[in-house]
This record gives structure tokens, C-alpha cells and sequence, in this order.
């Protein structure tokens, strides 16, 4: 495979025109999905997009160069600047006006984390203008909240530390998140429980900036065959989050 995408020109200029597979890499307080968390090492990332990258790069021989961010609403909107190949981000309607999806390798819930003591027990109860919702700007699960809980205020912020920081200063009565990272909140924030259910059910998926086919096809086919290999659940439980949910790979 390496050396068929390798031998073509067109496929490698539009995967990769640098000559290096440049992958935007969410890094976060805690693993999900999306985030990568830091490594022990200097400047080492550990996470599942961070297993797919490599891949990635290992399926094409080409040199793999992590371009780390703040959250999945940096990375769509750098998009069309040509400081990234390929990517990971969650699916909504308004991101695919910004990049094109491929193949799916995680089942995304969100929901609200919310902290010791709140009266809030359901996700309808968020719904009431006295509630401050706080999630990552531009991000999928903070459009699916402004619809879910509409007469809340919410407050975007820049990273999950943020939101973080907020409901510890008493600013926040509810994080939106995905549910696997919310998991990795509840340490940090002594009380805090995420409510059951969920009022966002997406997929998180490969991309690529937009026009690109060629290239999303073959990246595409790859992680198909990296979600059959167990690769994905492998990584998931790497990182500490076994019950996370992967899609049966296509085919």
C-alpha cells in the first residue's frame, strides 16, 4: 500500500504535499477520542488519534509530523490554511462545510458533567435560563447543546482546561462534553457526576480538508482496516477507556 500511494503522484501531492504526513492532534487534560493526551517525555503525545497517526504514517512511508491543538474547533478552523494533512474530529453538519469526513472509528455521547450538589440530575434540567453551560467554541457537542438546552446561557471557552478552571471558580453549572472526556473530569473536579444519557449522538471520523478525494478514500480504507485489525479498541484501552464505543469496520 505504501508504495502504491507512494508511486502516485497525484494521490501523494493530496495527501501529503510537503512530503511529510502532517496530522492536527487535539491535546487535552484527558484522553477521549479526540484528545491526545501528554506523554511523560518531552513533547510526547499519547492517544488514539495519535495510534492512527502513526499508522497512518506507517502505511505511506512518510515522515509523520504531529501539529498539536487546543481543541477540535482550532482544527476545523485552521482547515483551509494548509498547516495540516489529515485529521480527527467529531461529525455535525456545520463542520462539513469546513472539511470532508471519512471513515468513522468512534460512537460519540455527549452530555453534562455537572458539580457537587447541583439539583441538576437530567439533561432536560440544563434547560433553564439560571443554568451557564460551558463548552469548547466551535466544537460539535457545544452546537448540539445550544439545541438541546436553548434557554441556557453558554459560554464558549478556548480548551477543556478552561472549562475546567470555570466550574471550579464557581462561573459554570455544567461542562458539554463528550463523554469519555468528561470521565476524565470527574477527578479533577472533587463532587462533580456526568448525567445519563445523552443529548448528542455522532461519530468521530477521519478528515481531510476539503477537495481532496483521492486522498480521503485511501485514508479512509485504512482506518476501515485499522478498526478490523483492533488496532482502535486497542488504543482506546491503551489510554485508559475500554468501554469506549468503535463501529464494526465496513465491508
Amino acid at each position: 500500500m505504501a508504495q502504491a500511494i507512494l508511486a502516485d503522484r497525484e494521490l501523494s501531492a493530496g495527501l501529503a504535499p510537503t512530503g511529510r504526513l502532517r496530522v492536527a492532534i487535539a491535546v487535552g487534560p484527558a484522553p477521549s477520542a479526540v484528545y491526545a493526551v501528554r506523554g511523560e517525555r518531552e513533547g510526547e503525545l499519547r492517544g488514539v488519534t495519535v495510534a492512527l497517526a502513526e499508522a497512518l504514517a506507517a502505511a505511506t512511508g512518510l515522515p509523520l509530523e504531529i501539529v498539536p491543538f487546543r481543541s477540535s474547533g482550532e482544527i476545523q478552523a485552521t482547515a483551509a490554511s494548509g498547516s495540516w494533512d489529515v485529521s480527527f474530529l467529531p461529525v455535525d453538519e456545520e463542520r462539513r462545510r469546513h472539511v470532508d469526513f471519512g471513515a468513522a472509528f468512534h460512537i460519540l455521547q455527549s452530555s453534562y458533567l455537572v458539580p457537587a450538589g447541583s439539583p441538576i440530575n437530567r439533561i432536560d434540567q440544563a434547560d433553564t435560563p439560571e443554568v451557564h453551560i460551558v463548552g469548547v467554541r466551535n466544537s460539535a457537542t457545544l452546537r448540539a447543546s445550544l439545541r438541546a438546552s436553548p434557554r441556557a446561557s453558554h459560554v464558549p471557552v478556548e480548551t477543556p482546561e478552561d472549562a475546567v478552571a470555570m466550574m471550579h471558580g464557581g462561573m459554570a453549572d455544567a461542562i458539554a462534553m463528550g463523554r469519555e472526556a468528561l470521565s476524565g473530569l470527574v477527578s479533577q473536579i472533587e463532587g462533580s457526576r456526568i448525567l445519563p444519557g445523552s443529548f448528542l449522538t455522532t461519530t468521530t471520523a477521519v478528515v481531510l480538508p476539503k477537495g481532496r478525494p483521492a486522498a480521503l478514500a485511501w485514508v479512509t480504507a485504512l482506518v476501515e482496516e485499522a478498526k478490523a485489525a483492533g488496532l482502535v479498541q486497542r488504543a482506546f484501552e491503551r489510554v485508559g477507556l475500554p468501554g469506549a464505543s468503535v463501529p464494526p469496520a465496513a465491508g
